[in-house]
């Protein structure tokens, strides 16, 4: 590697050594992913990692080596690509009643406004534009299209206070050829903050039909293909 090209990537990395453990192909591919638009479109493209042999949680190498990706795992390659770019590599964990799925975001700040990287297999849950004024907002912009989509109950109910992924470099979590569970297990200890008081829940209005109709749409089938064109 050259010497300017060098230069250039330490500015975005805390030291040389995480620098030298991406490889060539990486590092060209975080280059041409300079804005969080171009992440979340990137991420868009990964199938979906429905787990057909158990559950993951891979590091952002193994994303793209096995070119596959659930929400977490999504996260984690997005905060990275971002914090090639200069960005604090953050996730967020949106915590649910105990018979929904969490959902984690990469989140991001620009021009003074929080947004979101999502990876979602559903017309919901998806890229937050950055122009929300405080992470409780961005996090409230989620909450109507959290639902059951059996029931319509809506079932959001607390997140945790950004999660600065520098915690675990020294884990190697960035380029790690094992899965990283440890970052998972981390959020789900971490203290989260309430959304909604106890008589605020028992106020809520279960989604409509035709709300739970879009939140059945899905965009990776399980045999790896798209289950809609993309424009």
């Amino acid at each position: 590697m050259a010497r300017v090209e060098q230069i250039f990537l330490y500015q975005h990395f805390s030291s040389l050594l995480v620098i030298d453990k991406l490889g060539p192909k990486e590092i060209a591919l975080f280059r041409k992913l300079d804005t969080p638009q171009k992440i979340q479109d990137f991420l868009d493209n990964i199938p979906v990692n429905f787990e057909p042999e158990g559950d993951t949680c891979l590091s952002p190498r193994m994303v793209l080596k096995q070119n596959r990706a659930h929400c977490i795992e999504g996260a984690l390659l997005a905060a990275l690509i971002l914090r090639f770019h200069g960005h604090t590599p953050l996730l967020v964990d949106l915590e649910t009643t105990r018979d929904d799925f969490d959902h984690v975001l990469a989140i991001f700040k620009q021009h003074g406004h929080w947004g979101a990287i999502s990876k979602t297999n559903h017309a919901v849950l998806r890229y937050r534009e950055p122009v929300y004024r405080s992470l409780r907002e961005l996090v409230m912009s989620f909450f109507h299209e959290y639902f059951k989509n059996d029931t319509g109950e809506k079932t959001l109910r607390r997140f945790s206070k950004p999660i600065n992924l520098k915690i675990f470099d020294d884990h190697g979590w960035m380029t790690s050829e094992e899965e990283v569970w440890y970052i998972a297990e981390h959020l789900a200890q971490v203290p989260h903050v309430e959304l909604l008081s106890q008589k605020q829940i028992k106020a809520l209005r279960p989604a409509t039909n035709v709300e739970r109709r879009l939140g059945s749409i899905v965009e990776w089938e399980k045999n790896g293909k798209l289950s809609c064109q993309k424009h």
